[in-house]
């Protein structure tokens, strides 16, 4: 027999095939490999290994080259800047009592940079989001990571951040004079007022309006930027959905435009606040779709009758309460049966019929039998025969420029409550999809109508590691306004 080959070590081969094996390995990893020996230890200092580390895994595209002006090395950006405080990369809702807010920390460049996303001016709700910088970190020199807050108008000054625990962190200004505008506070509120709105408070001439403005600046000045954020995700998608999750924009009344977003779970759609007002804090849950009672409009001269949607609307929640009792009746019957103690069985209660009826004794419109997502969209409206569609007469719009064709329309339910939270409800609804990106909702009891328009934003860093892991991150939010 022929003799076996012989074996080759790591250590023979040349130290420019070992950089092209090393590079390609998780920049986690080097470390230890840099304790196996004097030789891998010498090469893991070759800075081609760190630039392709960055550029992998962090997307870093700039010309890394161009460090060596400064002494700073690739090595060191991947070590100090990046591995550092990858924590802290993706999307963060801050700690702004009701109002909430919506923050991507992404690297940018050769900066980590924190910017916060902001509806666009109402009532202007598919134009694109704007944003600004809040604090950013980068390397000045090779000792440590330098953090800047970006907050004011005087230019970057001196900050830190201190990641509490994991899925938290917090950013403290050391510098808060730098927020301050020589014009004092009323200088500071206009030049918000002009930032936030895009007006001027003249302009401005709804009195409750103007009182919701001015406590809006007065509550989220006072941190100057001294905040607490934790981490959200994005909603995970799945190939039965309606239509894609994720978040979107949409109008509020007064209190301007805010952001939403939205999530299936099975045949429910939930819309999660992720910015907030004093009535209905970030992190309550704003509209809740019920994917298993479908609404069939009216021709479009009934639907400008607000009477006519509003019977539609209430036949169909006193056929999902007639639904409810029944499961608790049936689920008590259940419990009972399996109790420790032995008991007759009661007579099977014979089930009882959904209304044909409406409130008022008028014949109802079908809203479609009780089944999935997937069901209903394989209806006609989904592929492309949409239905023509107008708000009903009395029911008011921030925007006026809603599309005029559904695809088709849910029973859902709204949130509402009193300045504070106080004694919050819901309240039956209409949620109706227009497209891909758009949905609007229209709340009976207040006679008003909100449209939502899809965020056209990717996010890097934002997906939940698992669907348990959404929704216990949904809990959380919604547990600190609650």
């Amino acid at each position: 027999p022929s003799p076996p080959p012989p074996r080759c070590s790591l250590l023979e081969l040349p130290p420019e095939l070992l950089v092209e094996i090393f590079a390609s390995l998780p920049g986690t990893d080097l470390p230890s490999l840099a304790q196996v020996c004097t030789k891998f230890r010498r090469i893991l200092h070759t800075d081609t290994i760190w630039r392709r580390r960055c550029r992998e895994e962090y997307g870093v595209c700039e010309n890394l080259r161009k460090l060596e002006i400064t002494g700073v090395s690739c090595r060191d950006v991947y070590a100090k800047l990046l591995h550092r405080y990858r924590h802290i990369l993706g999307l963060w809702q801050p700690d702004i009592g009701p109002y909430g807010g919506l923050l991507n920390v992404v690297v940018d460049g050769l900066f980590i940079i924190g910017w916060m996303y902001l509806p666009p001016h109402d009532p202007h709700v598919d134009d694109p989001m704007r944003f600004k910088p809040l604090f950013r970190i980068h390397l000045m020199e090779r000792k440590a990571a330098t953090v800047e807050c970006m907050y004011g108008h005087k230019g970057p000054h001196h900050g830190h951040i201190q990641i509490v625990k994991k899925d938290e962190f917090s950013t403290k200004c050391n510098q808060t004079d730098h927020h301050r505008m020589s014009g004092g506070r009323q200088e500071e509120f206009r030049t918000w007022l002009r930032e936030e709105w895009g007006r001027t408070l003249e302009d401005i001439f709804h009195e409750h309006m103007q009182e919701l403005i001015l406590m809006k600046f007065i509550y989220t000045s006072q941190y100057d930027n001294c905040l607490t954020y934790r981490r959200i995700y994005l909603p995970p998608s799945r190939p039965d959905d309606l239509i894609k999750p994720g978040l979107f924009k949409g109008t509020y009344g007064s209190h301007g435009l805010e952001i939403v977003m939205l999530s299936f779970h099975g045949r429910r759609a939930r819309g999660t606040k992720i910015t907030g007002d004093p009535n209905i804090p970030a992190g309550q849950q704003t509209v809740e779709i019920d994917l298993r009672h479908r609404i069939q409009l009216p021709d479009l001269e009934n639907q400008r009758n607000f009477n006519e949607l509003s019977r539609l609307v209430l036949e169909v929640r006193e056929r999902v309460r007639q639904e409810q009792q029944e499961g608790g009746h049936e689920a008590g019957e259940g419990r009972s049966r399996q109790g420790p103690r032995e008991s007759q069985p009661s007579p099977a209660q014979p089930r009882a019929e959904a209304p044909s009826r409406g409130p008022d004794g008028t014949p109802g419109e079908d809203s479609g039998e009780p089944g999935d997502a997937s069901a209903a969209a394989e209806q006609p409206a989904q592929c492309g025969q949409g239905q023509p569609f107008v708000l009903p007469v009395g029911v008011s719009s921030r925007n006026e420029d809603y599309p005029r064709t559904c695809r088709m329309c849910f029973y859902g339910t709204g949130l509402i409550a009193g300045h504070g939270f106080t004694s919050p409800e819901r309240t039956p609804g209409v949620f109706i999809l227009f497209d891909e990106d758009r949905f609007g909702f229209v709340w009976l009891e207040l006679k008003s109508f909100s449209l939502y328009s899809r965020v056209q934003a990717t996010f890097r860093n934002a997906d939940a590691p698992s669907p348990q892991a959404f929704d216990e991150m949904l809990k959380n939010i919604q547990s600190l306004t609650s």
